[in-house]
């Protein structure tokens, strides 16, 4: 993996929104550790929250929060590092952590709209989603799967958005999501692979500095099919996609069975692994790099990343959340939004 995609410390000339997400998971607790922890060698960004939550969450991580309101985006970098920046929305009732209120719904809702229009107005570098619990969300008229179709729709975008995980040791682009295993399977075809591809192809140059960008494309069989022998989806579906891809001008490699493609070693060869599915791009991730692995959208008009877990609403309020991912997915987005300036 080519290092020149570290995440830099350098912040843009604009502030970072973050997003409220489920009031009741270990969002604001990861936000509020970030800033104790770093927040002189992170760059700035501000939440689009409760204040008094925020607050409240000082017993929780066991720091002394000091916070300030501010009226917009810029004021963030006046604000930081000194306290957290809030831009307020008020929560409709209070928060008992891990439990999930869905009368808060609709706050989540208006912390995320709000923060998309930030940053496509250009008040914000990137936005940062905390984790949503999606089903609480439904009573608030949220009916897309989940972040990336519902910013997708937001910011009118023009073509799918493709989901990269990265991290330290491993960026990974799964083709099919969150979908059952065999309609995984059934749903894979040669145009998604080419579209995820090339997304990342591009998003490797553009926001990560990586002039000439190398994938793997991983098989979906095991011994990538070995031949036809243990499936026909590579030599129909996996393998014209790379030759397409290949007359795109990208370098690209495959198909690879995914059982030797992840090791130290074969690392050094690419610089990111188109995966055909979602665990066999996130198994190889999270145990490379738990707690730095970072969920980024891509193909969106605007700068997204997320912590990569969930609202882990089972340890929420009990101090013992962990804010590497969020950390990391600050720096990502900073890197990422400094050099789109410089692409642009």
């Amino acid at each position: 993996m080519n290092n020149s995609s570290s995440p830099s410390t350098t912040s843009s000339a604009l502030p970072i929104a973050v997003t409220m997400g489920e009031p009741a998971g270990i969002g604001g607790e990861i936000a509020c550790l970030a800033w104790a922890q770093q927040a002189d060698s992170i760059p700035p960004i501000f939440l689009i929250d409760d204040p008094e939550r925020i607050i409240n969450l000082s017993q929780i991580i066991k720091h002394k929060i000091k916070v300030k309101t501010i009226k917009r985006a810029a004021q963030a970098l006046d604000v930081w590092p000194e306290s957290i920046p809030i831009l307020p929305i008020s929560l409709n009732s209070p928060v008992t952590p891990g439990k999930v209120d869905t009368s808060n719904a609709s706050c989540v809702i208006s912390s995320l709209d709000l923060a998309i229009k930030l940053v496509e107005n250009g008040e914000a570098a990137a936005l940062i989603t905390n984790p949503i619990q999606k089903s609480a969300l439904r009573s608030a008229g949220f009916r897309e799967p989940g972040h990336t179709e519902y910013l997708a729709k937001a910011t009118n975008a023009r073509n799918k958005p493709v989901m990269m995980l990265s991290g330290p040791e491993l960026r990974v682009v799964p083709v099919t999501i969150h979908m059952p295993l065999i309609e995984a399977a059934r749903s894979l075809n040669t145009d998604d692979i080419i579209h995820c591809s090339v997304v990342t192809a591009v998003a490797l140059k553009q926001y990560f500095n990586i002039a000439d960008p190398r994938l793997t494309i991983a098989g979906l069989n095991p011994h990538a099919g070995e031949n036809g022998l243990f499936g026909d989806q590579e030599l129909k579906l996996i393998t014209p996609a790379i030759d397409k891809i290949r007359e795109k001008g990208i370098r690209v490699h495959g198909p690879s069975p995914a059982d030797t493609i992840f090791h130290s070693e074969a690392r050094k060869n690419y610089d990111a692994v188109i995966c055909m599915y979602h665990d066999q791009a996130l198994i190889p991730l999270k145990m490379l790099d738990f707690y730095k692995s970072v969920n980024i959208t891509l193909g969106l008009s605007i700068i997204r990343t997320s912590p990569d877990h969930g609202t882990a609403l089972d340890i929420a309020g009990k101090g013992i959340a962990d804010p590497r991912s969020f950390i990391e997915a600050v720096h990502v987005a900073s890197t990422m939004a400094l050099s789109d300036n410089i692409f642009n």
